[in-house]
């Protein structure tokens, strides 16, 4: 870490014009891993910022912890391979960050056992690659470098026998050690219907309390009682139950069940003593004629968070009820997943037990998307592996070097494809973990360090009247710099607590760290989330968003704010003149919203004001010469804003896909002539207001 500018008051030589004499500047941050970008931090004296009054926006107060945006210089191109988290998850390395935690392994006497390892730095490199294939279907792409676990120890990709490349590397006689990739989906998202019958189900067939009685009343007559009353140590599978429930209707009281112990946890429950209520819920659990696949991942599901276990990587899932355990075992047997029951105790609770290690029970939890994160760890697991990771190939990926990601974990090792993959490089550490890695930044970005800080007086003044505030209308809260310094948070928990409604409009997939912050933000406020994903081609949006994560990056971060419990917006914003706005982009990018789980999108045309229209109109000389000329008798001199025929053609072409796709807000939502909505329902405060730069277009 290089650190410059230590004295308040001093003139700074890194600061920018008009920043290096001010007595906020508490220093001048370059580092490495934001290579050419220079953060000034600074000591705000106010964190709202009210939207003038003549503005065209629907809503009235904004918070920007951020000037400037580090989404403009990233690198673009990020590996799938997909990394194992500690939680038993999976997340593609493009969107591993410093500071989670993956699964690594450690050494324990003679065995080698998974154990959780933090990340402590990433970076992009660009070397010429590899592609390894392994017996079991597993593809992986490596720079030949990088070393691998095997059945004879750690080994390069390629070396050689002798001289100055001598070093132990793959062959065709080696097998990797892990657990291998599991090749299963989930039939049905946790948010759909039949999913959620299914979980409700098994939760509460497994662990809930349905009574109906009646007693005589001293002075006669009788009184009849429903309750129904569910009770769990794990909150988040009290909280999808309660979301779930919450869908037909009910509206449960949330209680204490049992105080904390030093011997036992915290149980918390939801109950209703509602006769309507309990009806309800018996028809939502009884047993379907036809069960879907949908319906029995759900159930698999919900009994597995009530009455299930994974110890040292054995699913287990247990019950007294006969009726419930045959019904486990169809839906497992649904799935072509090996199991046995084992021997009923003197209970008479019996357990049915998954066979087949832990390829079988990453398919079972991809299958059955639990929601208690507690039981999918891995740690203590022995490494053993079952699948056929035997070496088939290995060749080079064209002749061209490519972008490559690698990390630095505690443990020195993470499970990468379902296999044990060492650090590639031996990177000097010390100075450098402090920030994300990137390369090529070419800004000045104004860091408010005390945003949080400042906000908290500010919400507590008498004259503030709560009005909702929007955070990611200017620059993106969630771009690459919040991951060092964690601004986020503070504002949420400030907002929350002082019973501010607050949007996000972001598109960060740092959005996915904050999740369980916001989804307890959400119990005392209403909060709107919002995802901007503006090119659905993977070579435009390359081109045009060089910094930003992948689309297909962005559409699996609404999916995991929907499986959150939150709705989630799409901005298709801005749509390009020529480039975005055929029919067959449109189809494609709906569908592809639809299918990631957004509940609605809001659209608009482009509009090129101040210094992003120069910046614009280079980058399309660069990229579509041909289409200068059309643009420039578009956005003619100062206008702005496409030609009211062009937003016109573009709303008939817009609305009947809009609807097709079920992604209406209200009757329709457009952002015509930039930020306005056409529509009836209600527009997610977030709206993107941004002029400042590249990053701010979309």
């Amino acid at each position: 870490m290089r650190w410059s500018g230590q004295e308040l008051g001093v003139e700074q030589t890194g600061a920018l014009p008009g920043l290096a004499r001010l007595n906020n500047l508490v220093r001048s941050v370059q580092t490495p891993e934001f290579a050419g970008v220079t953060f000034h931090e600074v000591l705000a004296k106010s964190a709202l910022n009210r939207v003038p009054g003549q503005s065209a926006m629907p809503f009235g107060w904004t918070i920007n912890p951020f000037r400037g945006c580090t989404h403009a210089c990233a690198y673009c191109l990020h590996p799938d391979t997909a990394i194992t988290m500690a939680d038993g998850r999976e997340r593609p390395l493009r969107d591993i960050r410093v500071g989670d935690e993956v699964l690594g392994t450690r050494l324990d006497g003679r065995y080698r056992r998974y154990t959780p390892s933090k990340v402590l730095a990433n970076w992009t490199t660009r070397k010429p690659a590899y592609r390894i294939r392994l017996a079991d279907g597993t593809t992986l792409v490596a720079s030949g470098d990088h070393r691998f676990l095997t059945d004879r120890g750690w080994k390069h990709v390629v070396g050689a026998m002798a001289g100055a490349d001598r070093r132990p590397y793959l062959t065709t006689s080696n097998s990797l050690m892990g657990f291998g990739r599991v090749r299963v989906e989930a039939p049905a998202p946790v948010w759909s219907d039949d999913y959620a019958r299914g979980y409700l189900a098994g939760m509460i067939r497994g662990d809930g309390m349905i009574f109906r009685g009646e007693y005589a009343r001293a002075r006669g007559g009788v009184n009849r009682v429903t309750m129904f009353r569910l009770a769990l140590a794990d909150e988040e599978a009290l909280h999808r139950t309660r979301g779930y429930l919450r869908r037909s209707g009910i509206d449960l009281s949330t209680f204490e069940f049992a105080q904390a112990t030093p011997e036992r946890r915290r149980m918390l429950g939801i109950r209703t003593g509602r006769r309507a209520y309990l009806e309800t819920i018996e028809r939502a659990i009884a047993w379907p004629e036809s069960r879907s696949a949908a319906w029995d991942a759900g159930f698999l599901g919900g009994i597995f968070d009530a009455e299930g276990s994974c110890s040292r990587g054995v699913v287990r899932i247990s019950n007294s009820d006969e009726e419930i355990l045959c019904s486990i075992e169809s839906a497992l047997a649904r799935f072509d997943l090996a199991f046995v029951r084992e021997p009923a105790t003197a209970n008479r609770v019996a357990n049915v037990r998954l066979r087949g290690g832990l390829p079988a029970r990453t398919a079972f939890f991809r299958i059955a998307q639990p929601a208690i994160t507690r039981k999918l760890a891995m740690a203590g697991t022995a490494v053993k592996t079952v699948a056929d990771l035997r070496v088939v190939s290995i060749e080079p990926v064209g002749d061209e070097p490519i972008d490559l990601i690698d990390i630095t974990t505690t443990t020195g090792d993470f499970v990468a494809a379902g296999v044990i993959s060492h650090n590639c490089f031996a990177r000097p550490t010390h100075e450098y973990l402090d920030l994300d890695a990137g390369a090529d930044f070419d800004r000045q970005i104004i860091v408010k360090v005390n945003v949080a800080d400042v906000l908290r007086p500010e919400l507590r003044r008498p004259s503030w009247r709560h009005e909702p505030v929007a955070l990611g209308t200017n620059t993106d809260p969630y771009q690459r710099a919040e991951g060092r310094y964690e601004l986020m948070p503070g504002i949420i928990r400030a907002l929350a607590e002082s019973g501010t409604p607050l949007s996000v409009l972001t598109k960060g997939t740092l959005l996915r760290r904050d999740l369980p912050l916001l989804q307890d933000a959400s119990t005392l406020v209403p909060i709107d989330l919002a995802m901007s994903i503006a090119v659905y081609d993977d070579d435009l949006q390359q081109s045009v968003e060089p910094g930003t994560p992948s689309t297909r990056a962005r559409l699996a971060t609404v999916t995991a704010a929907r499986e959150a419990g939150f709705d989630c917006t799409v901005f298709l914003m801005p749509i390009l003149p020529f480039l975005t706005d055929t029919r067959e982009h449109l189809h494609h990018a709906l569908g592809e919203a639809k299918r990631a789980g957004a509940t609605s999108v809001i659209w608009a045309a482009l509009h090129l004001r101040g210094s992003v229209k120069p910046w614009f109109l280079d980058w399309l000389e660069r990229e579509h010469p041909d289409l200068l000329p059309k643009y420039r008798a578009m956005y003619p001199g100062a206008s702005a804003y496409a030609p009211k025929e062009y937003r016109q053609w573009l709303a008939e072409r817009m609305r009947p896909l809009i609807r097709a796709h079920g992604l209406v807000r209200g009757r329709e939502d457009a952002v015509t002539g930039g930020v306005r909505s056409s529509g009836s329902g209600p527009v997610p405060a977030a709206i993107a207001a941004s002029s400042v730069g590249p990053a701010t277009l979309f």
